[in-house]
């Protein structure tokens, strides 16, 4: 009976851990206690909460991202008109392409019995090769967009080389366009190589059929020559009146034909088919006209 009460003791001793026979913790494995872990807990958390945050904010970010314009490449920028002069120019660049016949003949004025050619061929460069009809219309062409960028009205007779049309219907295109001035553009040439220079072709006072636009054409022919020379340091040939040109005898207009070189001298040929020096070239012609009207 002793013994068993002994027996029961010790049975009732483990189970309250007196002897250390109830359920430990491994010492070896550190552990935490109910604060800790509750921080980890709440870091863990807040960790979770601004990934979330950062998330949406991120998300609202690309949102709020305003859409960027596409640039439309058809439409242009804005670009300031020049302001219209109320002026209309008629440009003339001399003869045509070799293909277009114009051996027929024609008045050399309105009622002449005097019959020309209606449009001869033309010189050519002796060193460049050059045709005249093609830096006729090279440097008519630079000279109406150098016109029509500062606010004049242009009307050319040909913009190719297959235009067939003659002296007369030149000056009569020019008539009845209701142009202010007619320019006819030109080159010379001469058996003698060492010619050289410019000059202006005008009808004289006396002529019958243009003697009363002489004092017009005359200073035309005169602001356009100066500023082309001093320009390009071609020489001064002056202004020569001529009396037997179709395309001055029909135009009711003032008319001038500039003479732009020579292209039978080496000089004037050479620098005529350079880029740079036709640029000089034209910027005089549209100096002259500018100084004809005043600006």
């Amino acid at each position: 009976m002793k013994k068993n009460m002994i027996f029961i003791v010790f049975l009732l001793m483990c189970t309250l851990g007196i002897f250390g026979c109830a359920k430990k913790e491994n010492p070896d494995i550190p552990q935490k206690d109910s604060a800790e872990e509750h921080t980890q807990t709440e870091k863990v958390k807040i960790i979770k909460e601004d990934e979330i945050q950062s998330g949406n904010e991120s998300e609202k970010e690309l949102e709020k991202e305003p859409e960027q314009e596409s640039e439309d490449p058809m439409v242009a920028p804005d670009v300031q008109m020049p302001e219209k002069k109320g002026i209309l120019i008629a440009l003339d660049p001399g003869h045509q392409g070799p293909n277009v016949d114009m051996s027929a003949q024609e008045p050399n004025a309105p009622g002449s019995e005097i019959m020309k050619t209606k449009a001869a061929g033309g010189t050519a460069g002796s060193f460049t090769g050059i045709p005249e009809y093609q830096l006729n219309l090279d440097i008519a062409l630079m000279v109406r967009d150098c016109l029509t960028a500062q606010g004049y009205d242009v009307i050319m007779t040909r913009e190719n080389n297959d235009t067939a049309i003659s002296n007369a219907e030149r000056a009569t295109l020019a008539n009845e366009a209701g142009a202010d001035i007619s320019v006819r553009i030109h080159a010379n040439g001469s058996e003698d190589p060492g010619v050289n220079g410019a000059l202006v072709l005008i009808g004289s006072a006396e002529n019958p059929y243009v003697g009363g636009v002489y004092d017009s054409s005359y200073r035309l022919a005169e602001t356009i020559l100066n500023a082309y020379c001093n320009l390009t340091g071609m020489q001064n040939l002056g202004i020569q009146l001529n009396d037997t040109m179709t395309g001055i005898n029909w135009s009711q207009i003032p008319v001038v034909i500039l003479e732009m070189g020579f292209m039978t001298n080496q000089q004037d040929d050479t620098n005529m088919a350079d880029a740079a020096y036709r640029e000089t070239m034209v910027n005089g012609i549209v100096e002259g006209i500018n100084a004809y009207y005043g600006f």
